[in-house]
């Protein structure tokens, strides 16, 4: 089915609070839809409204035909308990529900009384079953092993409708995601960061299966090579300036198009403020004549000379009638107002003394968790050394982290960790800050030195404000977990700097800054990620790629 959404003055936010309004878009077939703005500018928000998950604040949405098949795929792997691998992926691909569906509705065709009123149990048994026989549901149970395998998750010959999704580790939860993703049979679909935790070739699988899609597509994404790869079009919620905006072309169009823009905006409004100040200062000038004018006719004039006075008084009225008409023009001016400064993630990464010069050193190292090895691996680090880690999911990229920083100790070979090292750390999990308590009150025991009012100032440069500190760090999102994590970059001295996918859940703009953190940076660094354009953009003098317990260096 071909099918377009069509959202007409849409509105959106949660309580009282409006992120987005006036908001135009459709999403035909063949579109894909780049949404992108800071993080809580409303993208999620958005992709929620427009999959009939929440109600809009204003405004309407519209599907054509009204029973197309719409499939929302959000930001968070749920892993609910009891649920295994097959239920998952029936739900994640609508399955499940349009399975209930043709049940409900062949039961009401066996009995009439179980019809909803007014409706012809026949046309609803009729109408469920087109659904159903469209979502996939017919065959799925014999598509999931092959896409399963494909992906290279083997469940160790366990069926997928016996395993527990709340059994697996996150790599391999990212990668039932995307085969969900890759099983489903939406006429649109909607994906909210579909590309966090994917590896290298799961990005190249989820690039070919959005370029390959019929239908139409709307997605949320900060990895700007798969944006750059995918999208047709860009809609950016611009939450400074509280507006929003499609841009035609792809993703590097729009970034050339929105500099133009804002450039064209800047120029406009200095124009403006130019002329402006041009008139007032001009006014200001006439005015202060006038009334000089005034109190010399006044202090000069004899009493009797009606015609000095006369004269005084009509230069006088000529400056004021002056003066008015400046005042006049300044009101016919066209207002324009100066555009925001859109918040920007601004930070540098603060410096230790230097740490001896082999930072780390593994000897025929061999490091072992339940049924995976890695190793053995002989490898040293040296200070001011700058490594680029790769390697797809599950091959062992964070225990080699955990080995080279002395956290996980060999079960063969030898470990060492250099002198006077200090390690500041952004691990996958986000874990360095977590747990029930206060986000500023976990932020102070992290670095006692600072008062309260400082770590609160701190944490409001990275966008954490009072409604973010005063919440349990848990219930934070990941994103700002991420942010918290990089102020205690800024305040802690570090040598040797470890980024474990650090881009994971940061907007584009944070992403940009951190880039740019990492010029300057003189310590040593260990950076894993997947992001291609980090990889292309930050500076690396060796790369290793971590495949299957082995580490290679390329």
């Amino acid at each position: 089915m071909t099918a377009t959404l069509v959202a007409q003055d849409l509105a959106g936010g949660y309580g009282h609070r409006t992120l987005f309004d006036s908001l135009d878009l459709t999403i035909a077939p063949g579109d894909v839809v780049g949404v992108v703005g800071a993080n809580g500018a409303g993208k999620s928000t958005l992709l929620r409204l427009l999959a009939g998950i929440d109600e809009p604040q204003a405004g309407t949405i519209a599907l054509a035909p009204a029973d197309a098949f719409v499939g929302w795929l959000p930001q968070e792997h749920e892993r609910v308990v009891g649920e295994t691998v097959a239920d998952y992926i029936a739900r994640r691909t609508g399955c499940a529900e349009a399975t209930r569906e043709m049940d409900a509705s062949a039961a009401a065709l066996g009995d009439p009384s179980l019809a909803a009123p007014g409706v012809d149990p026949a046309d609803a048994y009729s109408n469920a079953l087109d659904r159903w026989l469209a979502s996939g549901a017919a065959d799925l149970d014999e598509r999931i092993p092959a896409v399963l395998a494909d992906l290279g998750l083997v469940l160790g010959g366990t069926d997928a409708g016996e395993i527990l999704i709340t059994s697996l580790s996150g790599g391999q939860a990212a990668r039932v995601g995307l085969a969900a993703l890759l099983l489903s049979r939406f006429d649109i679909v909607l994906l909210d960061e579909p590309t966090n935790d994917l590896d290298l070739d799961g990005l190249e699988r989820l690039e070919a299966f959005v370029r390959g899609l019929r239908g139409g597509a709307a997605l949320v994404s900060h990895d700007r090579e798969f944006l750059a790869r995918c999208v047709t079009r860009v809609l950016e919620l611009d939450l400074a300036q509280g507006s929003n905006r499609v841009f035609g072309g792809g993703y590097d169009s729009y970034l050339e198009e929105r500099a133009t823009v804002r450039r064209h905006q800047r120029e406009k409004y200095d124009e403006f403020a130019e002329k402006k100040a041009d008139l007032v200062s001009r006014a200001r000038t006439q005015r202060e004549w006038s009334s000089q004018g005034v109190r010399n006719a006044m202090k000069k004039a004899p009493d009797n000379d009606k015609i000095r006075r006369k004269a005084s008084t009509e230069s006088s009225e000529k400056q004021a009638q002056k003066v008015r008409q400046m005042e006049s023009r300044i009101a016919r001016l066209d207002e324009v107002e100066e555009p925001r400064k859109e918040w920007q993630l601004e930070f540098t990464i603060a410096a230790a003394p230097r740490s001896s010069s082999v930072v780390s050193t593994l000897s025929s190292a061999v490091f072992r968790q339940g049924s995976f090895a890695l190793g053995p691996v002989s490898l040293q680090v040296n200070a001011g050394e700058r490594i680029g880690i790769t390697g797809p999911n599950g091959a062992g990229k964070s225990t080699l982290l955990r080995a080279l920083l002395g956290q996980q100790h060999p079960d063969e070979g030898t470990a060492s960790l250099g002198a006077s090292v200090q390690i500041g750390e952004i691990d996958q999990a986000r874990s360095q800050l977590s747990g029930s308590l206060p986000l500023a009150a976990a932020f102070e025991g992290l670095v006692p030195e600072m008062a309260t009012g400082e770590v609160r100032t701190l944490l409001a440069k990275f966008g954490l404000r009072a409604d973010h500190v005063n919440r349990p760090v848990d219930e934070l999102s990941p994103g700002e977990r991420t942010r918290a994590g990089l102020a205690l970059l800024q305040t802690r001295g570090t040598n040797l700097l470890v980024l474990d996918e650090p881009t994971n859940h940061l907007d584009l703009a944070a992403i940009e800054q951190l880039e740019q953190a990492l010029e300057p940076y003189e310590g040593t660094l260990l950076l894993v990620t997947h992001d291609r354009r980090m990889l292309a953009t930050v500076q690396t003098d060796r790369r290793w790629h971590v495949d299957a317990g082995q580490v290679t260096e390329i």
